[in-house]
């Protein structure tokens, strides 16, 4: 119930931060600025994003993987090695989310 209550409200606070991201602003502007300003702050929003809720599925698939493997390896030794690999690749989410995040980031 816990669990259920949480990843809802996780859901609605994630959807309200996209929408006040990607909103338009409401005041209009006086000056011409140039394109470059705004897409800067994109990027480095995109960028965050990006490996933000990558390491956080990287935390949840560690900590589900990491525990499992651990009371595999109490109970049958031969399945370390298989248990590690299902560890690592949780942990590789992470990874790929730091990548991402300077791809989106070297863009000009």
């Amino acid at each position: 119930m816990k669990r259920t209550v949480f990843l809802a409200l996780f859901a609605m606070a994630s959807l309200m931060l996209l929408v006040a991201a990607l909103s338009a602003p409401v005041a209009a502007q006086t000056t011409t600025t140039t394109s470059s300003s705004s897409s800067n702050g994109d990027k480095f929003l995109a960028a965050a994003i990006a490996f933000g809720l990558a390491a956080f599925g990287a935390g949840i698939g560690v900590g589900t993987s990491g525990s499992a493997a651990i009371a595999a390896v109490t109970e049958k030794a031969e399945v370390r090695t298989t248990a590690l690999i299902f560890v690592v690749l949780a942990e590789a989410i992470a990874i790929y989310g730091f990548a991402i995040a300077f791809i989106i980031l070297g863009q000009s």
